[in-house]
């Protein structure tokens, strides 16, 4: 629930506040031709943190709560970033009404849950035919193709569909790790681990190298350069509207959060909110590739707004990153020291609100490590405790309908060189 209104609601609250300030600042400054959808989409592309220069930061060992809750918002943030954009562009804001905001809402909420389900499905039917069909059964190389292949047409579908690839290929990935990883091979695994953490490696490394080439674009900065001030004055209230932005939605989220847990220890405290309010103002990749998206055609412009505001986008990523991302060491081991982190990330209850949706236990193994949970028996018993009500009745549903069907640990039958042989050798 933390990360759902954190990746999704601090997501919107954030890009009405930069919006808003962006209307109201850049619109006197006589920056160029930016209309109302460019402050919108402005607010769209920085409200999207970046996910991967705080993960570098962080580490699950040190702040394993933090990590999770980090990791899950900047995930949720993309995506939600990427839709919201992606639904601003299908309208013309220069004349809004009520109309106007109730079509917007609508495509925001379609892109949103179509791009769920699509992801859904995709990692579906990579389970249900690595299961059924047994196609490259005793090949590695071809059960570790298929299961990037299928991976890969999840945001093929979702670019062919004009939906959101990211959120497509997250919860692609999601099922795909649930049920079709369990699937495979023991030596399909081990392979498809190390290869998705070199490519993403690749990848995050590509990225920041793409943002360091574009910060020597000399193209752009001489469109912007007969107004130094004026550039380095936008980039300047963008940061702080940045930081208000996060602000606007972390402390009071963080609040409501604390409502709903009855356990001290399960509360986010207010050095822990500090914390997550800073870690989250990097921006990186997604704001550039919005950015360009936006006010560029193939990379290049010759509007004098456009250059300011595209030169004003790599200002903000390069400095929050160094700047930002530099201080947020110091700042953990300044609130947070070592002594609390174990106390205050790992919840010491079978209570605890932060046990996995989608766990990899079997429904018997859960029961066993968590009799002492009462299982809500009415519909008052939903409403107090709907963590527990959720994850007790999907774990229900899984292992009588979905797993059967789809596999997953536990419900892979026996047959040469399935997962379950390399179990039976090793006795487990």
């Amino acid at each position: 629930m933390t990360i759902t209104l954190f990746g999704a609601v601090g997501t919107m609250i954030s890009f009405f506040t930069i919006s808003l300030g962006a209307i109201a600042i850049f619109s006197r400054m006589n920056i160029g031709t930016l209309d109302v959808g460019d402050f919108l989409a402005i607010g769209a592309i920085f409200s999207a943190t970046d996910s991967v220069c705080t993960l570098q930061v962080l580490h699950q060992d040190e702040t394993p709560f933090l990590y999770s809750l980090v990791f899950g918002e900047g995930v949720v943030n993309d995506a939600t970033s990427v839709v919201l954009f992606n639904a601003l562009q299908n309208f013309d804001l220069n004349h809004i009404d009520v109309a106007v905001v109730l079509n917007f809402l609508g495509n925001f909420c379609y892109l949103f849950v179509s791009s769920t389900l699509l992801g859904v499905f995709t990692g579906l039917l990579s389970a249900y035919i690595i299961k059924k069909l047994y196609i490259g059964r005793h090949s590695t190389d071809r059960e570790v193709a298929l299961m990037m292949l299928m991976a890969y047409l999840s945001y093929m579908l979702a670019e062919l569909l004009d939906l959101s690839g990211i959120l497509t290929v997250f919860f692609c990935g999601i099922v795909m790790s649930h049920y079709t990883w369990h699937n495979v091979t023991e030596s399909s695994r081990v392979t498809t681990k190390h290869a998705f953490a070199t490519l993403s490696f690749i990848a995050e490394t590509f990225l920041f190298l793409y943002v360091g080439m574009d910060a020597l674009d000399i193209e752009k900065w001489e469109f912007a350069s007969d107004s130094p001030g004026k550039s380095i004055g936008i980039s300047s209230i963008l940061l702080g509207l940045v930081l208000v932005g996060r602000a606007a939605f972390v402390f009071p989220l963080s609040f409501l959060s604390n409502l709903t847990k009855k356990s001290p220890l399960e509360k986010i405290t207010f050095r822990q909110q500090i914390v997550i309010w800073w870690a989250g103002l990097m921006r990186g990749a997604v704001s550039i590739a919005l950015a360009y998206n936006k006010f560029t055609r193939s990379g290049h412009t010759e509007l004098h707004g456009n250059a300011i505001m595209i030169t004003s986008t790599i200002t903000v990523v390069l400095f929050s990153t160094m700047v930002f991302g530099m201080m947020t060491k110091p700042l953990i081991r300044l609130l947070l020291p070592a002594c609390s982190n174990t106390a205050t990330s790992e919840p010491s209850s079978p209570k605890s609100l932060h046990s996995p949706l989608l766990t990899s236990m079997q429904g018997s193994d859960i029961e066993t490590g968590s009799a002492q949970i009462v299982r809500p028996s009415s519909l008052r018993m939903l409403l107090s405790k709907p963590t527990h009500t959720v994850h007790y009745y999907w774990r229900k549903f899984d292992d009588a309908l979905m797993r059967p069907m789809f596999g997953g640990r536990g419900f892979v039958p026996f047959s040469p060189g399935s997962p379950t042989e390399q179990s039976v050798h090793d006795g487990r």
